[in-house]
């Protein structure tokens, strides 16, 4: 049984709430996430990036160019800490290519 929010409180507070109670965070993560990287990759990237999933705390990037797969592969930690800053909190701890 749903229960009933507290009336009193700041707009923010009341609507974190609503996010745990209904447990939403994990959806909001995953658009944010996409987001996000669409923004810090620009668009040479996002012409190869086919299809973009975040699981827990994973992120699985499917590319369409092993050349450009390749060459990201060398800089997951540095993709990781750029998501990670842009959304201001520790969402991501892996990257995986395909």
């Amino acid at each position: 049984m749903a229960r009933r929010l507290n009336n009193e409180g700041s707009i923010g507070s009341i609507l974190n709430e609503i996010i745990q109670v209904n447990k939403l965070q994990g959806g909001i993560d995953e658009v944010a996430v996409k987001e996000a990287w669409k923004n810090l990759m620009g668009n040479g990237v996002n012409t190869y990036t086919k299809n973009i999933l975040l699981k827990g705390s994973t992120l699985y990037v499917e590319l369409s160019s092993a050349v450009l797969r390749e060459e990201l592969s060398y800089g997951k930690h540095k993709i990781i800490k750029m998501i990670n800053e842009e959304l201001q909190r520790e969402v991501l701890k892996e990257v995986v290519l395909r």
